[in-house]
């Protein structure tokens, strides 16, 4: 099939030196970074000097064929608005940039007026991590509102991960119930294996709420390629909101240390569970609608050496 391919879930990162509840995530060696006490696998091994550029990620999009990404953070990775300003101003065709905020600390209102004054279109929540051990920021506070209708009066994308289930559903419906008009993306398709994950899908019955999957292969991962109960999950996401609601993601880089870039979303082409209209829409419709990219380039199939 010939179509739109745009990611609504990616990262980036020259290096990772930051902390998250008081345990260290730091980049080592040949793809692998201390995280939270243990070595693990961040990237590929052969992203041996552990940067995971916009570069590299342009070349795995340009072979998968995937024309245009959305860049969102996680606290895991550190704060990369500084990175991303540079990566929208190289790349503004290809790459759409969330800034953030340090969310976890009372101030960030100002915080959130500089990166829209330095033109971030975008800014991410990782709402997960908002559930400290020693204290809990709501998403219905009274600085976290200001801000969100500082967004809805500038047009800019909320982006956001909910902790699992239904934990965070109710303050973020009194959110979407204040700022009708804000446009918001929630991440990871609800935390699918998660007991009431339905309950974040039903968030995009609402009118600008979509639900992208980045990560479903990783929260799938135990079943593993072709991910059968991941097509099963959008079969139901979709029946309950829409297959307009729903765009695809792929948690770049780190699922591709399971599987390749390619594969996080070639599952879905060859499904059969799935119609091929339903296929446009969730894999790049939606998603160029929703954060308003414009001409894609044409992307090649480039045979391998073992085909």
């Amino acid at each position: 099939m010939e179509m739109t391919i745009i990611d609504a879930h990616s990262h980036l990162w020259l290096y990772q030196d930051t902390e998250v509840d008081g345990l260290k995530i730091q980049t080592t060696e040949n793809g692998q970074s201390l995280f939270m006490g243990e070595i693990r696998q961040m990237l590929p091994p052969f992203m041996i000097d552990g940067r995971n550029s916009a570069e590299v990620f342009l070349a795995n999009m340009n072979y998968a064929q995937v024309g245009a990404a959305v860049v969102t953070q996680e606290y895991i990775d550190g704060i990369q608005n500084d990175y991303l300003m540079e990566v929208k101003r190289k790349y503004p065709d290809r790459f759409f940039v969330c800034g953030m905020c340090e969310f976890r600390k009372d101030g960030f209102y100002s915080q959130a007026e500089e990166l829209i004054s330095k033109g971030f279109k975008g800014i991410k929540i990782p709402a997960q991590r908002l559930l400290m051990k020693d204290k809990r920021v709501y998403l219905n506070s009274e600085e976290m509102m200001k801000m969100f209708h500082l967004m809805e009066k500038n047009n800019i994308i909320l982006s956001i991960d909910l902790a699992d289930g239904d934990t965070q559903v109710g303050e973020l419906k009194e959110v979407i119930s204040e700022c009708p008009d804000m446009k918001i993306a929630i991440g990871h398709f609800g935390m699918v294996t998660t007991d009431r994950w339905q309950e974040q899908i039903k968030l995009a019955r609402n009118k600008n709420v979509m639900i992208e999957s980045g990560g479903i292969t990783w929260l799938f991962n135990d079943e593993f390629y072709p991910f059968n109960g991941a097509v099963k999950a959008i079969r139901e996401a979709a029946d309950l909101v829409g297959m307009d609601k729903l765009m695809w993601g792929s948690d770049y880089p780190r699922t591709i240390t399971a599987i390749t870039y390619r594969m996080s979303y070639d599952f879905i082409i060859k499904s059969k569970e799935l119609s091929d209209k339903e296929k446009e829409l969730f894999l790049g419709k939606n998603a160029k609608s929703f954060y308003g990219f414009g001409e894609l380039p044409v992307l090649p199939y480039i045979k391998n050496m073992s085909e």
